[in-house]
């Protein structure tokens, strides 16, 4: 039996964070400075909304308003972490392995597994904004050793087909659970079809920018599905289109509680 939401754009959460006040030792930039955070699924204080999906435990797009805004460095552990930028650029300071400093820019993301601790920094140097999808995952193998990877999905040369860009596809960053995250981004109006690996894996689809109608439900800009128990997802996207896809297996929530309670992260971005 199929199981289905709809979580259109309005009805996400919503966080304005400054950098000055209380929020000034965790959330970097000049005074004025900001972060703008709209969130699909309520991870303990970090954000309203409705609980998780699947493995899925955090989805939010974030931008960070001015220059030398974001997060100060802080830790985390036992959970994996991935980050799409949208636009501007996002220097990542982390300490898995001998240390990354990384510059991402549009089109670039990373797969940061904090596992068994790990300590990382994002902050947005030029004036410019930076805008990126945020995903928090549960692992399926907990204190592993810390890892930190890195990728580019090129707009230009992979339009007009869904990309696999986290998982075990060719070219995808592996990941500590069975998840996969794909994207697709139009520049023409095409039919497309998303189908699940099995009925118990559920599939959570985010439209960034664009519009789309489906056998499930048509979204617009920010609006959001997730569908659990079905064999294909039949897409008609319209041109300048930007969706993203993350197939997720589906676990019970008393699983889901009992490992926050025992091993969740400290719950901060």
């Amino acid at each position: 039996m199929s199981k289905s939401f709809v979580l259109r754009a309005g009805e996400r959460g919503h966080n304005v964070i400054y950098s000055e006040g209380s929020a000034s030792s965790y959330v970097a930039g000049h005074p004025g400075s900001f972060i703008t955070r709209d969130s699909s699924f309520n991870f303990h204080q970090y954000q309203e909304g409705r609980p998780g999906f699947g493995t899925l435990r955090v989805f939010s797009d974030e931008t960070f308003h001015g220059a030398g805004c974001g997060y100060n460095i802080h830790p985390h552990h036992n959970f994996v972490i991935c980050c799409f930028v949208l636009e501007g650029e996002l220097t990542h300071i982390n300490t898995a392995g001998r240390g990354t400093v990384d510059q991402l820019r549009q089109g670039d993301y990373y797969v940061f597994s904090a596992g068994s601790g790990g300590k990382h920094s994002e902050l947005s140097i030029s004036p410019e904004d930076m805008s990126a999808i945020y995903l928090w995952l549960m692992p399926n193998q907990l204190f592993l050793p810390p890892s930190y990877q890195r990728n580019h999905f090129d707009l230009r040369t992979r339009k007009n087909r869904i990309v696999q860009l986290v998982g075990d596809g060719d070219g995808a960053l592996p990941v500590v659970q069975d998840l996969r995250v794909s994207r697709l981004v139009t520049d023409r109006a095409g039919s497309y079809t998303y189908a699940p690996r099995t009925g118990a894996h559920g599939v959570y689809v985010f439209v960034a920018d664009g519009k789309l109608s489906s056998n499930v439900a048509d979204l617009g800009r920010r609006d959001s599905f997730g569908v659990s128990g079905i064999d294909e997802i039949r897409i008609e996207a319209e041109d300048s289109t930007d969706v993203f896809f993350v197939e997720t297996a589906m676990i019970d929530d008393a699983r889901i509680r009992q490992w926050e309670e025992e091993h969740g992260d400290d719950a901060r971005h």
